[in-house]
């Protein structure tokens, strides 16, 4: 912050051997006399040392024998009274100038001030929105500014103000954000992973499909919490221990189960499996915790199924008011994972994820949205949720049916004209959105 500072000492020779120094502290001193102070400093009292000359003829040689103790006593009262007519030596003092360091602060929605402020600190403008600070010592100085604490007198749970710093010729604007404390969201862990995790199904006509996922399910996780949110037409009974099953009005959408699925979610952590899903031996949701709980940052964390990770970035161009924006969707990640291996930044994954609870409701589900809608829930948390990729987080999909191809084709067909409105490009190619007009 500070440029090179350089110390000049001039020492002017007076007889006898009075010297004058000039500290001279910052390389622009002259251009700022308003800015300087007179430090008035006195000599050491040390006694001088004895004067020696060195090859130097004797005076005697140019001076007679018998006119040379006169001459000595001539000089010798010469000096008597030059020395009364000099200040004593209690008196004797050097000038030293000294650089006066001025900082301001200036903000627009609060005031600033500086804590335990002492005698002899210059602070003005305490409790105002501009700020100045001054003194003769830079750790003075900094220490005055690491007391300075910023108040904001406009009410508001979510804002910014602009700070101006000052310094000579220099200018810093940085911002200040003004948050209100949020109570944190906390749910017991308990003591085995039935605590911590629920399972979540979106169920619509599959009831073959969905009784085989969750009979996979039970092999490793008997008592596991399963939640199925149901809107089929002709809704059949699923039953069994720690199964959650909701019925929907018909044909309501995928947004709208999931909606329903995360509102009775009471675990910190939720796994979500389409119904014609299949856990299999290595499929250990133990994996998904142990991730998240060693980077608790992470929002959602995404697997595999059946080898298919479909991860992707989204690239979004804001666009102005009249046509919207643009988002691109492509098959990349953002990067590694730091200190997890195989784990990889990306702002939307395959639909077998595990997500956290509270942070999940805080984006929701969109019910207006049928189907065709899996990527807007990473559109619509593109920039709240952190998610990563993880590979060897696999589940199976099963091989699936013609049992149920035309009613459940025709159906799901039919809602997706009724409501997605939706157009995906190919892999790398923008889309359009265009909803809620």
């Amino acid at each position: 912050m500070y440029r090179n500072q350089r110390l000049l000492s001039v020492a002017v020779v007076l007889v006898p051997a009075l010297l004058l120094t000039i500290y001279y502290a910052h390389e622009n001193l002259w251009d700022k006399p308003s800015q300087q102070i007179l430090s008035i400093v006195p000599f050491p009292k040390d006694n001088p040392p004895p004067c020696t000359c060195q090859k130097t003829e004797p005076a005697k040689q140019y001076v007679p024998e018998d006119e040379m103790e006169d001459l000595q006593k001539r000089r010798a009262e010469e000096y008597r009274q030059h020395q009364i007519s000099i200040p004593s030596e209690d008196s004797e003092y050097r000038p030293c100038i000294k650089l006066l360091f001025l900082v301001s602060l200036k903000v627009g929605k609060g005031v600033l001030s500086v804590m335990d402020v002492q005698e002899g600190e210059n602070v003005d403008g305490q409790n105002e929105a501009n700020l100045t600070i001054s003194s003769t010592s830079l750790e003075k100085l900094n220490d005055l500014l690491s007391r300075v604490t910023y108040t904001s007198t406009i009410y508001h749970i979510k804002t910014e103000d602009l700070s101006c710093f000052s310094f000579e010729n220099y200018e810093v604007i940085f911002p200040i954000e003004i948050r209100r404390p949020s109570v944190p969201v906390l749910y017991d862990p308990g003591r085995e992973i039935n605590s911590l995790v629920t399972v979540l199904v979106k169920a619509f006509l599959r009831y073959k499909e969905l009784k085989v996922l969750i009979t996979s399910i039970r092999l490793n996780y008997p008592n596991l919490k399963i939640i199925i949110a149901d809107d089929s037409h002709k809704p059949e009974k699923i039953v069994g221990d720690n199964i959650e099953h909701y019925i929907m009005p018909p044909a309501q959408g995928w947004f709208a189960g999931r909606n329903l699925a995360v509102s009775q979610v009471t675990t910190k952590y939720f796994l979500w499996v389409d119904d014609d899903f299949v856990f299999l031996n290595e499929t250990r949701i133990e994996s998904f915790v142990e991730i998240m709980e060693a980077a608790p940052e992470l929002d959602v964390v995404g697997g595999e199924v059946d080898g298919n990770r479909f991860a992707f970035k989204l690239l979004y161009q804001e666009g102005n008011s009249d046509e919207g924006g643009c988002i691109t969707r492509v098959r990349a990640t953002h990067g590694p994972v730091p200190g997890l291996d195989k784990c990889f930044f990306v702002d939307g994954l395959v639909n077998y994820f595990m997500g956290r609870t509270d942070a999940v409701r805080r984006v929701g589900f969109d019910p207006f949205l049928k189907r065709v809608a899996h990527t807007e829930f990473f559109v619509d948390g593109l920039g709240s949720l952190l998610v990563a990729t993880c590979e060897g987080l696999r589940i199976g999909h099963q091989e699936r049916k013609t049992t149920y191809t035309s009613t459940y084709t025709d159906l799901t067909e039919q809602v997706g004209k009724d409501k997605c409105q939706y157009i995906f490009g190919t892999n790398g190619t923008p889309y359009l959105v265009s909803r809620h007009f």
